[in-house]
């Protein structure tokens, strides 16, 4: 036996991602998979000695965006590092593909504060398998599972246009929504605070969705509301999955603003209510109080149709500021009103390739010098413009104790929502990038004590990897892939801040991605053994 392994594992404590105790047991891996759990004796061609360690399965990340840049940064340096060997990509509506190219641009356009602004992405595909045709050629460190965004799909068919989706145009949709699922997509997500996504009404994503169901597939949802609106929001989900018969996942759930606090009570509860009706109801969540997304995700749907050109010339219409200012001001704008939940100091600068100076900055500092606070609308559609509406942003507006009570929950598993950035690529992007599962093992497990190590274990690995529906992975089992991590529980903690997020964790050992070393005592390989996978 031994003569066949590749790598062996000698004397760790195996946690198999079932939430059962630690097991104290050898692992064999051999062409790519785990062939053998238990006392294993002769050599192999490596030897990692793991006594007083936690081996556990490969982290997989259900809410990611890895998508958008990891043809810049195809050994995932971020995400490797923290022990993640699967991501789910395409969420919150937004995928790389299917592509319109006679709306190629609008697409550039909308994801370009997410993208890696000094890489040429050549954008030669069409369709999502000519995508990660690309993404696999190029190699990749890690496995990504992808969905098909709503967004995406909208947006090739009607561009940033407001209005109703005709016959014709949902027929064209449901085709590009079943040829991303025949290329082998696990489900499709949406955005529904995002243009194009958000000027979907509740029937048009039920009629899409209903392709999920003879498939199979996933629906994952940045909801349409997560403050004012949340439970709202959340009927309306609950309604996609129960009409269509489909799994539904609610992306990053939590209760946005102040005012809200305290609501995730109810929601976990309606969703408790609905799983004994029969509907597949999940949520996730990240280990932080503070989100981060498009700086343009501030301003009213209405204020960006057309894209975002047409919403920067509306930025300079003094009648479109005033309603702007007015929705904001009272309170009446349609969607979420962000600025309301997280304020003018709780609302940080990530990425602003145009200027960097306001980076890591607040919008209160930026606008300081631009307006009067008290009136400090003005300037920021001024700095709006300033920047061409490229930036993102890291919004404070959540409570720890709803994040405690959200991962707490049997129907949660844990995500980063983040995507693959490395050291050096600039931005101060949320510290979830590099400091997610880290911050769970750390802070979460060992000093908080909120959850327990066998649990939190489950919670980003077979749990995740069940509800995405994925084939022998999840699991430390003889036959199953060897996707593997190898971290001292004593020691693992995330070392990204806010103020300086481009650090590396510190306690993850070993990763191992398909039976081959990406991260070996703490330095990355630069191996690249990660595949694209695909439903079924």
């Amino acid at each position: 036996m031994t003569e066949e392994l590749d790598i062996l594992i000698k004397g760790g404590n195996v946690l198999d991602g079932t939430g059962n105790p630690w097991l104290r047991a050898d692992i064999g891996i051999g062409g790519g998979k785990i062939k053998r759990v238990g006392v294993i004796s002769g050599q192999a061609k490596e030897t990692i000695e793991a006594s007083g360690f936690v081996v556990a399965p490969g982290f997989v990340d259900l809410h990611t965006h890895n998508d958008l840049t990891i043809l810049a940064h195809p050994n995932a340096e971020s995400y490797v590092m923290q022990g993640v060997t699967t991501a789910c990509v395409g969420n919150c509506g937004l995928s790389m593909a299917p592509v319109n190219p006679a709306n190629l641009n609008l697409l550039k356009r909308y994801l370009s504060p997410f993208l890696v602004s000094d890489f040429d992405y050549g954008w030669q595909w069409k369709t999502l398998s000519e995508y990660y045709d690309r993404v696999e050629k190029q190699g990749v460190s890690q496995n990504l599972a992808p969905l098909v965004g709503q967004g995406t799909i909208r947006l090739a068919v009607k561009g940033f246009d407001s209005g109703e989706v005709s016959q014709d145009e949902m027929a064209t949709m449901k085709q590009l929504l079943e040829q991303s699922l025949k290329e082998g997509a696990f489900g499709m997500s949406t955005g529904l605070i995002y243009p194009p996504g958000s000027y979907s009404t509740t029937e048009e994503v039920v009629e899409l969705a209903g392709v999920l169901a003879r498939y199979g597939a996933l629906y994952a949802t940045h909801m349409r509301n997560e403050g004012d609106k949340l439970l709202e929001s959340l009927e309306e989900a609950v309604r996609i999955g129960e009409e269509n018969g489909v799994a539904v996942e609610v992306s990053h759930h939590k209760a946005a603003g102040k005012a809200n606090w305290g609501k995730v009570d109810a929601t976990l509860r309606m969703m408790e209510q609905a799983r004994k009706r029969g509907v597949e109801i999940n949520c996730d969540v990240y280990p932080y109080t503070a989100g981060s997304t498009t700086i343009t995700a501030l301003l009213p749907a209405w204020a960006q149709e057309g894209g975002v050109e047409r919403m920067l010339e509306r930025l300079q219409d003094r009648e479109a500021r005033s309603l702007m200012k007015r929705g904001f001001v009272e309170d009446t704008m349609e969607g979420e009103n962000l600025i309301k939940a997280a304020g003018w100091d709780g609302i940080l600068i990530g990425a602003c390739p145009s200027n960097k100076e306001y980076e890591g900055k607040s919008l209160e500092q930026i606008l300081r010098g631009k307006s009067e606070l008290d009136d400090p609308y003005e300037g920021f559609f001024d700095w709006l413009l300033e920047i061409g509406g490229h930036s993102t942003m890291v919004l404070f507006h959540m409570d720890e104790s709803d994040v405690k009570t959200v991962m707490s929950s049997p129907l949660s598993s844990i995500i980063s929502d983040a995507w693959v950035t490395a050291p050096g690529a600039g931005g101060k992007p949320h510290p979830r990038v590099y400091g997610t599962f880290p911050r769970l093992l750390g802070k979460y497990v060992r000093e908080e004590k909120t959850l327990s190590l066998e649990d939190a274990v489950r919670k980003v690995t077979s749990m995740s990897a069940g509800k995405l529906g994925l084939q022998n992975r999840g699991l430390v089992r003889e036959g199953f892939w060897a996707d593997i991590v190898v971290f001292a529980p004593d020691k693992v903690i995330d070392k990204a801040t806010y103020d300086d997020p481009h650090q590396y964790p510190e306690g993850i050992n070993y990763v191992i991605v398909n039976g081959e070393v990406v991260v070996e005592k703490g330095m990355l390989t630069g191996a690249r053994p990660g595949k694209v996978l695909k439903r079924g």
